[in-house]
Protein backbone atom coordinates (compact mmCIF):
# COMPACT_ATOMS: atom_id res chain seq x y z
CA UNK A 1 0.00 0.00 0.00
CA UNK A 2 1.74 3.22 -1.30
CA UNK A 3 1.38 6.75 0.93
CA UNK A 4 -1.63 8.08 -1.24
CA UNK A 5 -3.61 4.99 -0.39
CA UNK A 6 -2.83 4.96 3.44
CA UNK A 7 -4.31 9.31 3.62
CA UNK A 8 -7.02 8.28 1.23
CA UNK A 9 -7.83 5.49 4.23
CA UNK A 10 -6.99 7.98 6.97
CA UNK A 11 -9.43 10.57 5.23
CA UNK A 12 -12.75 8.44 4.53
CA UNK A 13 -11.67 7.63 8.46
CA UNK A 14 -11.30 10.93 9.82
CA UNK A 15 -14.85 11.62 7.39
CA UNK A 16 -16.65 8.55 9.36
CA UNK A 17 -15.96 9.36 12.75
CA UNK A 18 -16.49 12.99 12.25
CA UNK A 19 -19.72 12.44 10.76
CA UNK A 20 -20.57 10.05 13.60
CA UNK A 21 -19.36 12.02 16.32
CA UNK A 22 -21.85 15.00 14.41
CA UNK A 23 -25.06 13.07 14.20
CA UNK A 24 -26.96 12.21 17.46
CA UNK A 25 -31.07 10.66 18.57
CA UNK A 26 -33.33 12.51 20.69
CA UNK A 27 -35.96 9.63 21.90
CA UNK A 28 -39.32 10.76 22.90
CA UNK A 29 -38.48 10.80 26.82
CA UNK A 30 -35.91 13.67 26.66
CA UNK A 31 -35.02 16.87 25.49
CA UNK A 32 -31.44 17.93 24.93
CA UNK A 33 -29.29 20.63 25.41
CA UNK A 34 -26.52 21.03 23.15
CA UNK A 35 -23.12 22.95 24.88
CA UNK A 36 -20.18 24.21 23.32
CA UNK A 37 -17.68 24.84 25.75
CA UNK A 38 -19.77 24.93 28.41
CA UNK A 39 -22.11 26.98 26.71
CA UNK A 40 -25.15 26.75 25.62
CA UNK A 41 -26.00 27.08 22.03
CA UNK A 42 -28.97 25.39 21.03
CA UNK A 43 -32.15 23.45 23.00
CA UNK A 44 -33.60 20.82 21.21
CA UNK A 45 -36.85 18.66 22.49
CA UNK A 46 -38.21 17.28 19.18
CA UNK A 47 -37.06 13.65 18.90
CA UNK A 48 -35.39 12.09 15.69
CA UNK A 49 -31.58 12.95 14.24
CA UNK A 50 -29.73 15.68 15.03
CA UNK A 51 -26.22 17.36 14.30
CA UNK A 52 -23.49 18.94 16.46
CA UNK A 53 -19.86 19.92 16.04
CA UNK A 54 -17.80 17.02 17.01
CA UNK A 55 -15.72 17.54 19.73
CA UNK A 56 -16.16 21.18 20.07
CA UNK A 57 -20.24 20.72 21.17
CA UNK A 58 -21.34 18.21 23.62
CA UNK A 59 -25.11 17.49 24.87
CA UNK A 60 -26.86 17.48 28.33
CA UNK A 61 -30.04 15.48 28.33
CA UNK A 62 -33.00 15.71 30.53
CA UNK A 63 -36.47 14.52 31.50
CA UNK A 64 -38.96 15.35 29.64
CA UNK A 65 -41.55 13.03 31.04
CA UNK A 66 -42.81 13.82 35.03
CA UNK A 67 -41.18 13.53 37.71
CA UNK A 68 -41.91 12.94 41.39
CA UNK A 69 -41.20 14.43 44.24
CA UNK A 70 -41.12 13.10 47.73
CA UNK A 71 -40.04 15.38 50.59
CA UNK A 72 -39.29 14.43 53.89
CA UNK A 73 -42.67 14.60 56.33
CA UNK A 74 -42.88 17.64 58.28
CA UNK A 75 -44.46 18.55 61.67
CA UNK A 76 -46.20 21.56 61.48
CA UNK A 77 -48.38 23.83 63.61
CA UNK A 78 -52.26 24.60 62.60
CA UNK A 79 -54.16 28.07 62.82
CA UNK A 80 -56.11 26.22 65.55
CA UNK A 81 -52.63 25.45 67.34
CA UNK A 82 -52.78 21.38 67.00
CA UNK A 83 -49.65 20.04 65.65
CA UNK A 84 -50.12 17.94 62.28
CA UNK A 85 -47.06 15.40 60.41
CA UNK A 86 -48.10 16.14 56.53
CA UNK A 87 -46.41 13.73 54.15
CA UNK A 88 -46.38 15.36 50.99
CA UNK A 89 -46.39 13.92 47.28
CA UNK A 90 -45.56 15.93 43.88
CA UNK A 91 -45.07 15.71 39.99
CA UNK A 92 -43.21 18.25 38.07
CA UNK A 93 -41.43 18.35 34.54
CA UNK A 94 -38.62 20.25 33.67
CA UNK A 95 -40.36 23.32 31.78
CA UNK A 96 -37.15 25.42 30.66
CA UNK A 97 -33.77 23.11 30.54
CA UNK A 98 -31.83 26.25 30.02
CA UNK A 99 -32.86 27.65 33.25
CA UNK A 100 -32.70 24.46 35.04
CA UNK A 101 -29.14 23.68 33.44
CA UNK A 102 -28.02 27.02 34.31
CA UNK A 103 -30.04 26.73 38.09
CA UNK A 104 -30.36 23.29 39.14
CA UNK A 105 -28.24 21.11 36.61
CA UNK A 106 -28.84 17.93 38.69
CA UNK A 107 -31.97 16.34 39.36
CA UNK A 108 -30.53 15.74 43.04
CA UNK A 109 -30.47 19.78 43.04
CA UNK A 110 -34.18 20.25 41.95
CA UNK A 111 -35.32 17.39 44.09
CA UNK A 112 -33.27 19.01 47.08
CA UNK A 113 -34.59 22.69 46.25
CA UNK A 114 -37.75 21.79 45.56
CA UNK A 115 -38.36 19.85 48.58
CA UNK A 116 -37.71 22.80 50.79
CA UNK A 117 -40.18 25.39 48.27
CA UNK A 118 -42.99 22.62 49.18
CA UNK A 119 -42.58 22.54 52.77
CA UNK A 120 -42.45 25.93 53.01
CA UNK A 121 -45.49 26.86 50.69
CA UNK A 122 -47.39 23.97 52.91
CA UNK A 123 -45.99 25.43 56.26
CA UNK A 124 -47.33 29.27 55.02
CA UNK A 125 -50.25 27.67 54.03
CA UNK A 126 -51.48 25.33 56.52
CA UNK A 127 -50.51 27.39 59.40
CA UNK A 128 -53.13 29.60 58.60
CA UNK A 129 -55.96 26.54 58.36
CA UNK A 130 -56.77 24.35 61.22
CA UNK A 131 -57.31 21.11 61.36
CA UNK A 132 -61.08 20.19 60.09
CA UNK A 133 -59.95 22.18 56.59
CA UNK A 134 -56.94 19.94 56.30
CA UNK A 135 -59.59 16.64 57.33
CA UNK A 136 -62.25 18.22 54.85
CA UNK A 137 -62.99 18.38 51.38
CA UNK A 138 -61.22 21.96 51.80
CA UNK A 139 -57.77 20.22 51.10
CA UNK A 140 -58.08 20.36 47.43
CA UNK A 141 -58.80 24.11 47.72
CA UNK A 142 -55.22 23.67 49.74
CA UNK A 143 -53.69 21.51 47.91
CA UNK A 144 -54.23 24.01 44.32
CA UNK A 145 -53.18 26.97 47.14
CA UNK A 146 -49.76 25.50 47.70
CA UNK A 147 -49.02 24.69 43.85
CA UNK A 148 -49.66 28.10 42.78
CA UNK A 149 -47.63 29.17 45.58
CA UNK A 150 -44.85 26.46 44.34
CA UNK A 151 -45.04 27.30 40.97
CA UNK A 152 -44.46 30.79 41.50
CA UNK A 153 -40.83 29.83 43.15
CA UNK A 154 -39.93 27.36 40.77
CA UNK A 155 -40.28 28.88 37.71
CA UNK A 156 -36.86 30.56 38.47
CA UNK A 157 -35.52 27.30 38.16
CA UNK A 158 -37.25 26.10 34.40
CA UNK A 159 -39.67 23.81 36.72
CA UNK A 160 -43.56 23.53 36.79
CA UNK A 161 -45.11 21.74 39.84
CA UNK A 162 -47.83 19.87 37.57
CA UNK A 163 -49.34 18.49 41.12
CA UNK A 164 -49.38 18.17 44.83
CA UNK A 165 -51.07 16.48 47.63
CA UNK A 166 -50.97 15.57 51.13
CA UNK A 167 -50.52 11.57 51.18
CA UNK A 168 -51.00 11.16 55.02
CA UNK A 169 -51.67 13.57 57.99
CA UNK A 170 -51.44 12.27 61.24
CA UNK A 171 -51.12 13.80 64.88
CA UNK A 172 -47.40 13.68 66.11
CA UNK A 173 -46.40 10.34 68.03
CA UNK A 174 -46.52 12.12 71.96
CA UNK A 175 -49.97 13.39 70.51
CA UNK A 176 -51.15 10.06 69.24
CA UNK A 177 -49.71 8.33 72.27
CA UNK A 178 -51.61 11.09 74.53
CA UNK A 179 -54.90 11.03 72.79
CA UNK A 180 -54.75 6.77 73.11
CA UNK A 181 -54.29 6.78 76.59
CA UNK A 182 -56.94 9.77 76.86
CA UNK A 183 -58.99 7.19 74.80
CA UNK A 184 -58.63 4.67 76.61
CA UNK A 185 -59.10 6.14 80.40
CA UNK A 186 -62.19 7.23 78.88
CA UNK A 187 -63.46 3.89 77.56
CA UNK A 188 -62.24 2.91 81.03
CA UNK A 189 -64.55 5.60 83.13
CA UNK A 190 -67.53 4.53 80.78
CA UNK A 191 -66.72 0.91 81.27
CA UNK A 192 -67.15 1.70 85.30
CA UNK A 193 -70.32 3.66 84.91
CA UNK A 194 -71.89 0.65 82.54
CA UNK A 195 -70.71 -1.69 85.63
CA UNK A 196 -71.68 0.43 88.07
CA UNK A 197 -75.20 1.13 86.37
CA UNK A 198 -75.69 -2.75 85.61
CA UNK A 199 -74.69 -3.77 89.34
CA UNK A 200 -77.44 -0.93 90.55
CA UNK A 201 -80.18 -2.39 87.72
CA UNK A 202 -79.28 -6.33 89.21
CA UNK A 203 -79.69 -5.28 92.72
CA UNK A 204 -83.22 -3.69 91.94
CA UNK A 205 -84.09 -6.39 90.20
CA UNK A 206 -83.14 -8.94 92.61
CA UNK A 207 -84.44 -7.30 95.12
CA UNK A 208 -87.80 -6.76 93.12
CA UNK A 209 -87.91 -10.77 92.54
CA UNK A 210 -87.08 -11.33 96.36
CA UNK A 211 -90.13 -9.22 97.54
CA UNK A 212 -92.60 -10.92 94.85
CA UNK A 213 -90.96 -14.15 96.16
CA UNK A 214 -92.04 -13.53 99.90
CA UNK A 215 -95.09 -11.69 98.76
CA UNK A 216 -96.02 -15.16 96.41
CA UNK A 217 -94.83 -17.24 99.52
CA UNK A 218 -96.86 -15.36 102.18
CA UNK A 219 -99.73 -15.86 99.99
CA UNK A 220 -99.30 -19.37 99.40
CA UNK A 221 -98.78 -20.36 102.89
CA UNK A 222 -102.37 -18.11 103.97
CA UNK A 223 -104.00 -19.79 101.38
CA UNK A 224 -102.85 -23.53 102.20
CA UNK A 225 -103.60 -22.62 105.57
CA UNK A 226 -106.98 -21.41 104.40
CA UNK A 227 -107.38 -24.87 102.53
CA UNK A 228 -105.66 -27.06 105.28
CA UNK A 229 -108.22 -25.44 107.53
CA UNK A 230 -111.32 -25.93 105.53
CA UNK A 231 -110.08 -29.66 104.70
CA UNK A 232 -110.00 -30.11 108.50
CA UNK A 233 -113.09 -28.61 109.17
CA UNK A 234 -114.65 -30.60 106.38
CA UNK A 235 -112.68 -33.88 107.48
CA UNK A 236 -114.27 -33.40 111.16
CA UNK A 237 -117.10 -32.51 109.87
CA UNK A 238 -117.37 -36.29 108.26
CA UNK A 239 -116.02 -37.72 111.13
CA UNK A 240 -118.16 -36.63 113.30
CA UNK A 241 -121.38 -37.78 110.59
CA UNK A 242 -120.21 -40.72 109.94
CA UNK A 243 -119.56 -41.50 114.24
CA UNK A 244 -122.98 -40.09 114.80
CA UNK A 245 -124.41 -42.68 112.20
CA UNK A 246 -122.50 -45.88 114.21
CA UNK A 247 -120.91 -45.08 116.73
CA UNK A 248 -119.83 -48.46 117.42
CA UNK A 249 -118.42 -48.88 114.15
CA UNK A 250 -116.59 -45.78 114.53
CA UNK A 251 -114.60 -46.67 117.53
CA UNK A 252 -113.89 -50.31 115.90
CA UNK A 253 -112.39 -48.57 112.98
CA UNK A 254 -110.22 -46.35 115.33
CA UNK A 255 -109.18 -48.93 117.33
CA UNK A 256 -107.64 -50.60 114.14
CA UNK A 257 -105.64 -47.50 113.22
CA UNK A 258 -104.73 -47.57 116.22
CA UNK A 259 -103.56 -51.12 116.78
CA UNK A 260 -102.31 -50.66 112.96
CA UNK A 261 -99.42 -47.39 114.14
CA UNK A 262 -98.68 -49.05 117.93
CA UNK A 263 -98.52 -52.95 117.00
CA UNK A 264 -96.92 -52.84 113.02
CA UNK A 265 -93.18 -51.98 114.73
CA UNK A 266 -91.85 -56.02 115.68
CA UNK A 267 -88.82 -54.04 117.16
CA UNK A 268 -91.52 -52.54 119.91
CA UNK A 269 -93.40 -54.45 123.03
CA UNK A 270 -96.31 -53.10 124.34
CA UNK A 271 -97.40 -54.53 127.99
CA UNK A 272 -101.17 -53.59 129.27
CA UNK A 273 -103.30 -55.16 131.82
CA UNK A 274 -106.36 -57.81 130.20
CA UNK A 275 -108.96 -55.16 130.90
CA UNK A 276 -107.50 -52.64 129.28
CA UNK A 277 -109.82 -50.91 126.93
CA UNK A 278 -106.83 -50.54 124.37
CA UNK A 279 -107.46 -54.43 124.01
CA UNK A 280 -111.24 -54.84 124.10
CA UNK A 281 -111.87 -56.26 120.72
CA UNK A 282 -109.41 -59.32 121.71
CA UNK A 283 -111.34 -60.18 124.29
CA UNK A 284 -114.51 -62.75 124.02
CA UNK A 285 -116.75 -59.45 123.95
CA UNK A 286 -115.80 -57.19 121.96
CA UNK A 287 -118.85 -55.21 122.19
CA UNK A 288 -117.93 -53.74 125.62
Amino acid sequence: MNSKQTILLVVIGLIIFGVGSSLFIVQETEQVLVLQFGDPRQQISKPGLHFKIPVVQNLKSFERRILNIDPPAEELLLADQKRLVVDTFARYKISDMLKYYQTLNTEYAATQRMGNIINAALRETLGKSSLPDVLSEKRHDLMKEIQESVNEETKRFGIEIVDVRIVRADLPVEVTQATYNRMVSEREREAREARAQGAEISLEIKSKADKEKTVLLSEAKRDSQIIRAKGDKKAVKIYADAANKDPKFYSFYRSLEAYNKVLADPSKTLVLSSDNDFLKYFGDNPSR
